[in-house]
């Protein structure tokens, strides 16, 4: 079944600071290397091609989104932690970004959904007020729970 994921983030400064120069020029290789990962099947995208245009949160033009689908968590996983030019990004958000809870949702949808934004941070409220579950989990909760019924 595909798997949609959100991740968010509120950067440090505005979005427009030099500080954020790094992050803003490595998006357009990124999502680029994202769309050619095996299991890629749909991201969000805004009018700049990638989301962070969207307002997810309106007057909060600090805070940005990221929404894909998936083929399955697996394909999804092997992106984020293992394509090195999204590793090297990832471990650099501490330099950009104040720290959120929670940030990321991963959640099940039918073959050729979009979600919405709307849709998306629902299921990041969802995961931080009841936490984890088959509707809505995090890497973590995924990796635990088919481990224990493999």
């Amino acid at each position: 079944m595909p798997i949609a994921q959100i991740n968010v983030a509120r950067f440090r400064v505005a979005k427009d600071d030099p500080a954020n120069a790094d992050f803003m020029a490595a998006l357009d290789h990124v999502n680029a290397m994202a769309e050619a990962s095996d299991g890629f099947v749909w991201r969000l995208v805004g009018d700049g091609g990638n989301a962070t245009d969207i307002a997810a949160i309106p007057d909060d033009p600090d805070f940005i989104v990221n929404m894909s689908v998936w083929r399955d968590v697996p394909s999804l996983e092997a992106f984020a932690y293992r394509q090195a030019d999204h590793r090297a990004v990832l471990a650099r958000r501490k330099d950009w970004f104040d720290p959120l809870e929670p940030s990321m949702a991963l959640w099940p949808v039918a073959e050729g959904h979009e979600p919405s934004v709307a849709e998306g941070m629902a299921m990041l409220a969802k995961l931080g007020a009841e936490g984890p579950g088959d509707g809505v989990f995090t890497f973590r909760w995924w990796r635990e729970n088919r481990t224990a019924k493999a």
